[in-house]
């Protein structure tokens, strides 16, 4: 099965950031004033840690955007391992590029 992509190279500005995150899970990274006229295409990546964790961006718009970071242990029942219900991720370094879409 064939798979088929474009790829454009980015004209626009380019804006990066690192945080770490709060006591409920979340980072705001503000943009500079003027960036962005829309809210911008966000990719998240997140620091390497011992447990599994998620991400979900829950506020974007021109002038800052919030990730959500939840951790989650592993649980091992009757022999099959998954996943404990995922709480808030103090601490977690949490990094982002940001462009105009």
């Amino acid at each position: 099965m064939p798979t088929r992509g474009s790829y454009t190279p980015i004209s626009g500005r380019v804006e990066r950031g690192t945080g770490v995150t709060d006591a409920n899970g979340n980072v705001t990274f503000n943009w500079p004033a003027g960036t962005f006229a829309v809210p911008p295409v966000v990719t998240v990546g997140l620091q390497a840690g011992g447990t599994f964790r998620s991400h979900a961006i829950t506020a974007n718009s021109a002038t800052a955007t919030t990730v959500n970071v939840l951790a989650s242990a592993g649980v091992t029942l009757l022999g099959i391992g998954v996943l404990a219900v995922g709480g808030p991720a103090a601490g977690v370094a949490v990094h982002v590029h940001a462009t105009a879409p």
